[in-house]
C-alpha cells in the first residue's frame, strides 16, 4: 500500500495513542468483503480490540496529513484564511501542492479543524471519515483526507468557489440569486441526498440545512458536514431510534417528538430548504412578526394555494421567474414538509420533478443590462450629465427671476431640491431593476441546458 493513505491500523490505532482520553472502537469486518461499505453500525462495544480480518482499506482513497503540513497550506491557519465556523469547528482556506503527497494534484483546499470544547467531537469526525471516505458522488463534496495526531482531529475537502447556500442566498447588499439558479442548487442536493438513500446500506444525512449546501463556482450544489448522518434502517425496520440532533426549523416533526428517524425526515428537511429558496427567508428568524417567525408554519398553508402564492415568493425576484415551474415547486415543498412522513414522496420523485421544472420556458425575460459602477462613467455619460446639469440651472434662473421676494426664492430652491431628490430615488430603482436577474435573458437565448444540474 502507498505511504500516507488510510489504513484502519492508522486511523483507530494511530488515533487513539493521545494525551485524551478517547473511546477505543471495536470493528467487527470478518463479514465485509471488498464491495461492501463499511458503516457506523460496524462499530461497536468501546475498549474491544480491532479486528483486520477478511478486510481490505481499499475502498478508502484519503491522504493523511500531519499537522505541521496543515499549518504550512493554511499559514498556521491564518485569520486572512478564515472561511468560517460551525459546530464542528473553524474552516480555514489552504492550497496543497502536488509535491506534497504521491497522486495529489495541486489545487485550494478547506481546512476544518475540531473545536475539542465544540458541540460535536471524535464521533462526529470518525462519522466524516467513514461516510466521504467511501462514498462518492458528484453532488456530495469530496474528503480529501484527514490528519488525526494527539488531541488533533482536522479534515480536508475541496474547496468550493462559491461558499454554501445560506450565504448566498441570505446575503444583504447583492443580486439575488436568480429562479433558474435556485432549481439548480435545489435539484442538486435532492440528488445527493437520493443517492444517500439509494444505497444498499441506506444512509440518512439528518442534517440537510442551507449552510451544509456548498455552491461550485458553476452553482454545482454539494453536501458537506457528514458528522450527525448514520446508516438507516434495513430489512424489516421502518425506523431507527436515536437522539433528536440536527438544527431548529429544518427536523421533522415526528422525529423531534419521537426519536424515530427515517429517511423521510430528510425529505422534510429538504421541503424546508426548497421553502427557503422559494421566499428568500431563513427558517427561523426572530426578529419577524411573531407569527411569521417560523417560515414552515406561516408559509406552508399558502403553498397549496396558487393564488396566494405571489405573498410567499421572493420579492427580490421581481417577478421573473416561472409562474407554472413556481406553482409546481410550491406544490412539492408542500408534500416534502407533510406533517404524516408516509405522505411525503421519495428524494428520487423529488428530482423527478425539480428537473422537469428546468425545462419549462414560461419565465419572464427581463433586458441583459451591465451597469457600469458611477465612479467609471465614460466621457459621453458625463457630458450628457453636464448637458443636463445646465439646463436645470438656466431653468431655474428663469424662475428665480420671476419670484418676487426673498420668501419666494427660497420656496422656489426647495422644490427644486426636492424634485432633484425624486429623480434622484427613481434613477436608482430603475438601474436596480434592470440588474437583477439579467441573465434570464441568456437562458432565453441557450436554453434550459446552462442551468441544467449535473449528473
Amino acid at each position: 500500500m502507498a505511504p500516507n493513505k488510510f489504513t484502519w491500523k492508522m486511523l483507530f490505532l494511530g488515533c487513539f495513542k493521545t494525551r485524551r482520553s478517547l473511546p477505543a472502537p471495536k470493528i467487527q469486518v470478518s463479514n465485509l468483503t471488498t464491495s461492501q461499505r463499511l458503516s457506523l453500525s460496524d462499530l461497536s462495544n468501546p475498549g474491544s480490540s480491532l479486528s483486520f480480518s477478511d478486510f481490505s482499506s481499499s475502498i478508502f482513497n484519503l491522504h493523511v496529513f500531519t499537522l505541521k503540513e496543515l499549518q504550512m497550506v493554511t499559514h498556521q491557519f491564518s485569520k486572512s484564511n478564515y472561511l468560517g465556523e460551525g459546530g464542528f469547528g473553524i474552516v480555514y482556506k489552504g492550497f496543497v501542492t502536488d509535491k506534497l503527497r504521491p497522486g495529489l494534484k495541486a489545487q485550494p483546499v478547506a481546512v476544518k479543524v475540531l473545536d475539542l470544547d465544540g458541540s460535536q467531537g471524535h464521533k462526529e469526525w470518525l462519522a466524516e471519515v467513514i461516510f466521504l471516505g467511501q462514498l462518492k458522488h458528484p453532488h456530495l463534496v469530496n474528503l480529501i483526507g484527514y490528519c488525526c495526531e494527539d488531541e488533533h482531529r482536522l479534515l480536508v475537502y475541496e474547496f468550493m468557489e462559491r461558499g454554501n447556500l445560506e450565504t448566498q442566498l441570505f446575503k444583504r447588499y447583492s443580486a439575488a440569486l436568480p429562479w433558474l439558479t435556485r432549481l439548480k442548487i435545489a435539484a442538486g442536493a435532492a440528488k445527493g441526498i437520493a443517492f444517500l438513500h439509494g444505497e444498499e446500506k441506506p444512509v440518512i444525512y439528518r442534517d440537510l440545512k442551507a449552510s451544509n449546501v456548498l455552491l461550485g463556482s458553476d452553482y454545482n450544489a454539494k453536501l458537506s458536514d457528514f458528522g450527525l448522518a448514520t446508516d438507516g434502517p434495513q430489512g424489516d425496520d421502518t425506523h431507527i431510534t436515536t437522539r433528536v440532533m440536527g438544527t431548529e426549523g429544518y427536523a421533522a416533526p415526528e422525529y423531534i417528538m419521537t426519536g424515530h428517524l427515517t429517511a423521510m425526515s430528510d425529505v422534510f428537511s429538504f421541503g424546508v430548504v426548497l421553502l427557503e429558496l422559494l421566499t428568500g427567508k431563513r427558517s427561523v428568524d426572530k426578529n419577524r412578526p411573531s407569527k411569521e417567525q417560523n417560515l414552515v408554519k406561516w408559509a406552508r398553508p399558502l403553498l397549496k394555494d396558487p393564488n396566494k402564492l405571489d405573498q410567499i415568493m421572493d420579492p427580490r425576484l421581481e417577478g421573473q421567474y416561472s409562474t407554472e415551474g413556481a406553482r409546481k415547486a410550491a406544490a412539492l415543498a408542500y408534500q416534502c414538509l407533510s406533517h404524516h412522513c408516509k405522505s411525503r414522496p421519495t428524494m428520487s420523485t423529488v428530482v423527478k420533478t425539480l428537473e422537469s421544472l428546468l425545462e419549462l420556458n414560461d419565465i419572464t425575460i427581463g433586458p441583459f443590462v451591465y451597469v457600469a459602477p458611477t465612479e467609471g462613467k465614460n466621457k459621453e455619460e458625463k457630458e450628457t450629465e453636464t448637458e443636463t446639469e445646465n439646463e436645470n440651472e438656466s431653468h431655474e434662473l428663469k424662475d428665480e427671476n420671476k419670484c418676487k421676494g426673498s420668501v419666494a426664492e427660497m420656496k422656489d430652491k426647495s422644490r427644486n431640491r426636492q424634485h432633484k431628490g425624486h429623480r434622484h430615488r427613481r434613477r436608482i430603482k430603475s438601474l436596480r431593476s434592470k440588474v437583477v436577474h439579467s441573465d434570464t435573458a441568456l437562458y432565453k437565448t441557450l436554453g434550459t441546458g446552462l442551468y441544467s444540474p449535473r449528473d
